[in-house]
C-alpha cells in the first residue's frame, strides 16, 4: 500500500464514470491526501453522481464535494439540453453531446479548491486517444490552463506551485482499464453512459458506451457495465 503523504495534496475531478475513478486511483496510489470534486451541472444522466459518492466512500478520501451548477440555462449540448437527441451514431467533428467549455468551468472550480486547501496538484481523466472529439479533452487546452494556474494563483505568484496532472491523456481505452484493475478500481460502480437511466443502467448506443465497450473487449476483462 502506498504511504500518504499529508503534506502533498491533490484536487481530483471524479465524475463517476470509469476515466475519472482510475484517475482517482493514480493519484491515490502516488500517494497524495486527496479532495475529490463531482459537479451536478444539469447533466441528463445525475446517476453518475451517485456513482461518484459510492467510489468515493469506499475510498480514504479527506473531503468530497459536489458543487451544483446549472449549465443547462446555457444549453447548447445534448447532455444538457433534452431537446436535442444523444446521438446513437458516429458523428464527424465535434458532437451535440459537448458541453461547451464544461473543462474550463470544472478546472476553475478545482483551481479555487486547490487553493483553499493548499493542494499541490489538480487531476483530471481527460483523454485525447479514445474520446469523442472535445477540444477541451486535447493537450493543447492542459497546457493552456496550466498557464493560467501559473499566472493567476496567489501561490504561484509567491513561488509554490500547483500542477495539472492528465494521467490518462495518451491511454487507450484498454490501457486505462488495465491501469485500474491493477489498482482495484471496481468498474462495476461507474457510471459513463451520456443517457444513463435512474438505476445508472446504461444505452450501449452512445458514443461513451461505445468506447468503453470497446475498451473493456479489447482489454481482454469482462464488462461489468449494467445495460438498460
Amino acid at each position: 500500500m502506498t504511504k500518504l503523504d499529508t503534506n502533498r495534496k491533490a484536487i481530483v475531478l471524479v465524475s463517476g464514470g470509469l476515466d475519472s475513478a482510475t484517475c482517482l486511483a493514480i493519484a491515490m496510489t502516488q500517494g497524495y491526501q486527496c479532495y475529490a470534486l463531482s459537479f451536478n451541472y444539469g447533466q441528463r444522466s445525475t446517476s453518475e453522481i451517485d456513482a461518484a459518492q459510492k467510489l468515493v466512500s469506499n475510498l480514504d478520501i479527506s473531503e468530497h464535494k459536489i458543487i451544483e451548477l446549472n449549465m443547462g440555462e446555457i444549453g447548447g449540448s445534448a447532455l444538457t439540453d433534452s431537446t436535442i437527441a444523444v446521438p446513437e451514431e458516429e458523428t464527424k467533428g465535434v458532437p451535440v453531446t459537448y458541453v461547451p467549455a464544461r473543462n474550463t468551468v470544472f478546472l476553475s472550480y478545482a483551481l479555487a479548491w486547490a487553493e483553499v486547501v493548499e493542494a499541490n496538484a489538480i487531476y483530471i481523466g481527460v483523454n485525447a486517444l479514445d474520446y469523442s472529439g472535445y477540444p477541451d479533452c486535447r493537450p493543447e487546452f492542459i497546457a493552456a490552463f496550466q498557464s493560467v494556474i501559473n499566472l493567476a494563483t496567489k501561490s504561484t505568484t509567491e513561488g509554490g506551485s500547483i500542477s495539472l496532472e492528465t494521467p490518462l491523456i495518451d491511454l487507450s481505452k484498454a490501457e486505462i482499464i488495465k491501469t485500474g484493475m491493477s489498482l482495484g478500481v471496481d468498474y462495476g460502480i461507474t457510471v459513463s453512459c451520456y443517457q444513463a437511466d435512474v438505476q445508472g443502467r446504461a444505452c450501449g448506443r452512445c458514443d461513451s458506451c461505445r468506447f468503453r465497450k470497446k475498451g473493456f473487449n479489447d482489454a481482454n476483462v469482462d464488462d461489468p457495465t449494467r445495460y438498460q
